[in-house]
């Protein structure tokens, strides 16, 4: 079966929470990936979720967030078993198309300087890694 990617809601949350646990990424539960926070965000027209779904399973995921300036892809993730096969690109595609159709002129990401396979497949997908930008946060709790 081909991959197909699909528009998720809130309805997809416990997926969206595996593939990013799978993936290792860090979830902050009690916070900004809360099903409260994360269904307020997918309710909001300038920001959607993707899925990457493989025999109705899904297995990649991203965050596109049209800010009004700039368009951010987020929290891409994709189950460790179908790593190296360019389904990240494919979300990363798909959220770009989406921040495109918002407005945006800029689509930006976000990656820690150690995170090497992601780092990489932005470059491949076209992004430049601006490497003279600090990158300053403000949280109102460790969960925020």
């Amino acid at each position: 079966m081909a991959a197909e990617i699909k528009t998720l809601t809130i309805d997809d949350f416990d997926d969206i929470l595996r593939v990013w646990a799978d993936a290792g990424l860090p979830i902050k539960l009690h916070g900004r990936e809360s099903r409260e926070q994360l269904a307020r965000e997918l309710a909001a027209s300038h920001v959607a979720a993707f899925g990457l779904y493989e025999n109705h399973r899904m297995v990649a995921v991203g965050l596109a967030n049209w800010d009004g300036r700039r368009g951010w892809v987020n929290r891409v993730a994709v189950d460790p078993d179908c790593r190296g096969r360019g389904l990240a690109g494919l979300i990363i595609r798909e959220c770009e198309a989406f921040l495109r159709e918002q407005g945006a002129h800029v689509i930006t990401a976000l990656i820690e300087e150690v995170n090497y396979p992601s780092i990489a497949c932005f470059q491949k997908e076209g992004f430049d890694c601006i490497d003279n930008i600090l990158y300053f946060a403000k949280y109102d709790s460790p969960d925020s």
